[in-house]
């Protein structure tokens, strides 16, 4: 459920994980102001396991800014941020990403540089995990998303969807 003052309306699928619910987001009365106006003005989300919510609304309703709330790129006003039980509302967006909140930008965000394979180690390199156990979920991803081929192309030489591939696969490294 999302409810706010300001003309941002949502639109929400459920699919069945289980009898019970379990809620994962919260945001209670989330506020940003800019330049003295409130662009979101106390927006509440309940986000419950297996949900996909979207926002919807006019340019300027306030859709990013409470999205960006929500990951942790800009910093409420007032109001909280609730992920997995855990307030996150004060926490950057790598330590939210560490407890599982992903992120997928809608441009690409990968090191054009660096191959593909590099591309997924360098987010996997931020977790604690062993090298061995680094390497076997990269070779997990690659396969997931059937870029195992391409894994020693530098990301400037992908077409649009293998950069898409490659970017959603990053933002599944730490399982969210």
């Amino acid at each position: 459920m999302i409810s706010q003052t300001a003309p941002v309306s949502s639109l929400k699928v459920t699919s069945p994980v289980s009898a019970k619910p379990e809620n994962v987001l919260t945001t209670d009365q989330l506020v940003k102001i800019y330049g003295g106006r409130a662009v979101v003005d106390g927006i509440n989300m309940h986000v419950n396991a297996g949900e996909i919510v979207g926002l919807l609304g006019p340019n300027g309703a306030g859709k990013t800014t409470s999205f960006y709330m929500i990951v942790g790129l800009v910093r409420p006003n007032s109001g909280r941020v609730i992920f997995s039980d855990t307030d996150v509302t004060n926490y950057p967006m790598y330590k939210r990403a560490r407890l599982g909140m992903g992120y997928l930008p809608q441009e690409e965000s990968i090191f054009r540089k660096m191959t593909v394979e590099q591309n997924i180690m360098a987010i996997l390199e931020t977790l604690p995990l062993s090298k061995t156990e680094r390497r076997n979920r990269c070779d997990q991803l690659l396969h997931q998303f059937g870029i195992e081929r391409i894994a020693k192309n530098t990301a400037l030489t992908l077409s649009g969807g293998e950069k898409r591939r490659l970017t959603i696969a990053r933002s599944l490294v730490t399982k969210p």
